[in-house]
């Protein structure tokens, strides 16, 4: 078993309020968990309404696959959100 895990956090310039944060974070999540199936939530930065750090996590029985979903899940993130992923760590 192998596991990747990867922190990002997002810039949304367009985010005024803790609601506006909370309606692009789920919206995201959904989209993502939706494609990939695979283990997000929001881990930090909770109470900042324009940072969005969250947090995944993949799991598959080849290192080189786990690998390719977790990139593949990050470049779909940052295709398909108006925030600016500004930092991943893995």
């Amino acid at each position: 078993m192998h596991i990747e895990s990867a922190e990002l956090v997002f810039y949304i310039p367009r985010s005024f309020s803790l609601k506006d944060k909370r309606r692009i974070s789920r919206s995201l999540i959904e989209k993502t968990h939706q494609r990939f199936n695979v283990a997000i939530a929001e881990v930090g930065t909770q109470d900042i309404h324009q940072t969005l750090t969250l947090g995944i996590a993949v799991i598959s029985g080849e290192a080189s696959h786990t690998r390719n979903m977790l990139d593949e899940t990050i470049r779909y993130m940052e295709e398909n959100t108006d925030a600016e992923l500004t930092k991943v760590e893995m």
